[in-house]
C-alpha cells in the first residue's frame, strides 16, 4: 500500500476563502479557550466553524500548531510588557505592572501556561518569543534584586510557580479583580528582603 503524502503547508498569503476559513477556525478555538476548554478537539472546532476537519488540519496540522497560533499574540503582549517594565523609572511599579499583565493573560488564556511550559514548540516564532520573554524576565528580576525588591535567593522559577498559584486562587474566587490586586500585593511584599 502506497503511503499517503502529507499536503504541503501553505506559505505566503492565503486565498481569500482559505483566509476566512482559517479565521473562523481561530475564532471558534478562541471561544473554546475563553470558556476554559483547552482540549481543542479538531472535529468539534471544524463543526462549529462550518468547515471540514481536513481544512482545520491543513491550517493547523497538530493541536500544538493551533494552540501556538492562538497564544503567540499573548506572548508578544507579555514581551512588550516585560520591556516596558524594564524601562519603568520606578522598578517596583514596573515589576507590579508586569506581574499583573502576566496574571491577566493567564486568566484570559488557559493555553498560555501550556505553551510557556512546553518542552518543544511547533513554530520558530513561538520559540523566539519565549526566549526573548524569558531573557527579559531574567533582566527584570535582576533589576528587582538590585533595587532590593526581591530577595537574592528568589529566582524566575520561584516567581513562575507563585504566579501559577495566584492564577489558580484568583480563578476559583468570586471577585477576580479584587483578588488579583490583593494576592499580587501579598506576593510583592513577601518577595522583599526582611
Amino acid at each position: 500500500m502506497k503511503k499517503r503524502e502529507e499536503p504541503p503547508r501553505e506559505e505566503g498569503p492565503l486565498r481569500a476563502d482559505a483566509a476566512r476559513n482559517r479565521e473562523r477556525v481561530l475564532a471558534v478555538a478562541r471561544e473554546l479557550l475563553a470558556s476554559g476548554d483547552a482540549s481543542l478537539q479538531m472535529n468539534q472546532i471544524a463543526r462549529a466553524a462550518g468547515v471540514g476537519v481536513g481544512t482545520v488540519y491543513r491550517h493547523f496540522p497538530t493541536r500544538q500548531d493551533l494552540l501556538e497560533a492562538l497564544v503567540n499574540e499573548h506572548l508578544q503582549a507579555l514581551l512588550d510588557q516585560a520591556r516596558a517594565a524594564e524601562e519603568a523609572e520606578d522598578a517596583r511599579l514596573g515589576l507590579r505592572r508586569f506581574l499583573r499583565a502576566v496574571l491577566d493573560l493567564l486568566l484570559a488564556d488557559v493555553g498560555l501556561a501550556e505553551v510557556l511550559n512546553a518542552q518543544r514548540d511547533a513554530h520558530t516564532q513561538t520559540s523566539r518569543l519565549k526566549a526573548e520573554l524569558f531573557a527579559a524576565n531574567d533582566r527584570l528580576l535582576k533589576r528587582a534584586h538590585r533595587a532590593g525588591l526581591v530577595r537574592a535567593e528568589i529566582g524566575a522559577d520561584d516567581i513562575q510557580r507563585l504566579m501559577c498559584g495566584i492564577e489558580h486562587a484568583v480563578r476559583i474566587g468570586e471577585d477576580r479583580r479584587a483578588l488579583a490586586e490583593r494576592y499580587l500585593t501579598i506576593l510583592l511584599d513577601g518577595l522583599r528582603p526582611a
